[in-house]
């Protein structure tokens, strides 16, 4: 067990010290924000969701024989499942940090923890979407030998949008609300394109990149966008992926997925989403027979899954050093 005792958190012995602690640095939680959310009912019998896709038909273009009814179609349906985990952490806070520190520590973790749930929650959806068959490289052969001169550009990103189109995807239109994370929230039609901030300073060089500053309406404005290029919209995060060492020379690969509307979904167990879980000092009975520890956690059910390749393409690429 890893305690949290006056080794990590030492005396306040300066003959100053402010109480505003310093902003910690996290990243833009983005990637669940998009997905279709399909939830299972608490005591619903299974951990694992199923979601159906209706195949469309082919246009029916030869014309009717009078009288004579025709074949007729069938329909089709693809099924994806998904089972879903449970993730979680916690700390634990001794007694003599309770009593001796000026600082609210177990608001401060519950606060930290917090902050890990989410960016534990974002790096799993991500994982999923980026490893998606739809993939283009900026040097036109393979990940292993991009290197950092093969750069993101309004070509290939171009291509990306001609592709989804090709395949039917149809823009988004709404994100999931970052207040509730299950309502949704509308947002000017567009496709989506997660980008890391190197991969962002590289884009400001095409000349046909706009950014936000220069849009019509700046109240359309999406959390971390940063801009758009041609029919996408560009949101920024350090969670976007990146394949470390994966290049040639063993430069890092940047991953740029641009997608569409259902192109991946998420599950939780309803009610069990997020849950903070506090146990006080002695709340442990024998097993903390002097009131010694108290720990602060967090515990999510959580489960992402792509539900149509056609809907989402990858640009890797190499950035600026």
């Amino acid at each position: 067990m890893s305690n949290t005792t006056r080794t990590q958190i030492p005396a306040e012995v300066n003959n100053y010290y402010d109480k505003t602690l310093l902003l910690r640095a996290v990243p833009r939680l983005l990637h669940t924000k998009f997905a279709q959310v399909r939830d299972i009912p608490r005591k619903g019998g299974t951990d694992t969701i199923k979601f159906r896709r209706y195949s469309n038909l082919s246009a029916a273009t030869s014309a009717l024989s009078e009288g004579i009814t025709p074949t007729g179609s069938q329909l089709s349906i693809t099924d994806i499942t998904a089972q879903i985990s449970q993730y979680g952490d916690y700390v634990t806070v001794t007694d003599v940090v309770d009593f001796s520190s000026p600082d609210a520590v177990l608001t401060q973790a519950a606060q930290i923890l917090g902050d890990q749930a989410g960016d534990t929650l974002d790096q799993l959806c991500r994982n999923i979407v980026v490893a998606g068959t739809s993939v283009s490289y900026a040097n036109g052969t393979e990940r292993d030998d991009i290197a950092a001169t093969h750069k993101i550009t309004a070509a290939l990103i171009k291509k990306a949008v001609r592709t989804l189109k090709k395949n039917k995807a149809r823009t988004i239109t709404s994100m999931v609300n970052a207040s509730t994370g299950i309502s949704t929230e509308p947002v000017a039609p567009a496709y989506i394109g997660i980008v890391h901030p190197n991969t962002t300073y590289d884009l400001k060089g095409e000349s046909t990149f706009i950014p936000v500053e220069k849009y019509a309406r700046i109240s359309d404005i999406m959390e971390g966008e940063v801009g758009k290029l041609d029919e996408v919209r560009f949101i920024e995060s350090t969670n976007a992926a990146v394949f470390a060492g994966e290049g040639a020379s063993g430069v890092d690969v940047y991953g740029t997925i641009i997608f569409g509307t259902d192109a991946y979904g998420i599950t939780r167990i309803s009610g069990e989403a997020m849950k903070n879980i506090v146990k006080p000092l002695g709340s442990a009975g024998s097993a903390d027979p002097l009131n010694q520890r108290q720990t602060s956690g967090w515990k999510a059910t959580f489960v992402a899954k792509i539900l149509n390749n056609d809907f989402i393409t990858r640009i890797e690429h190499g950035v600026t050093a």
